[in-house]
């Protein structure tokens, strides 16, 4: 049986530095400040930031909160960002992309998910819901680093 699946992509230029998006998206404990979504988000594994680190996370999501892990499967600072995200409903496998450009940094975004279950019934819905949630949540974070609210 074929697995359903569906792409997600797209792009965000955000005025601040590559360093600066790279570091506050990495670490996923941040996520809840720009995510409506996401309830919270701790990190589960010892040591500093890098490649196999992982969280995890709660998702609200069809009005019940949604358990995750998100394991980190490439780690290049501050330039790409791959992980993996496993649910009972989904499996999310992709990366973020980080250039400088003159506005600041651009961000981009590719994903796969792989409903379960019942869920791959709903793959192509899956893939109109996830391109436009993913743009609202980078959307937000934009908002919130432009506004000197990630710190410093």
């Amino acid at each position: 049986m074929r697995v359903a699946m569906t792409r997600v992509a797209g792009e965000i230029t955000i005025g601040r530095s590559v360093e600066e998006v790279f570091d506050f998206v990495a670490d996923e404990r941040n996520e809840p400040r720009y995510n409506a979504h996401m309830v919270r988000a701790e990190q589960i594994s010892e040591g500093p930031i890098s490649e196999g680190t992982r969280f995890r996370a709660e998702l609200r999501t069809m009005g019940r909160t949604l358990p995750m892990v998100v394991e980190f499967t490439g780690y290049e600072r501050p330039a790409r960002l791959a992980s993996v995200t496993r649910s009972s409903m989904m499996e999310t496998e992709g990366a973020l992309t980080f250039e400088p450009v003159y506005e600041g940094a651009r961000m981009r975004w590719s994903c796969d998910v792989r409903p379960r279950g019942a869920m791959r019934l709903m793959a192509p819905l899956v893939g109109v819901l996830g391109r436009r949630g993913e743009r609202e949540i980078w959307c937000h974070l934009k908002r919130l680093l432009e506004s000197g609210g990630g710190g410093s």
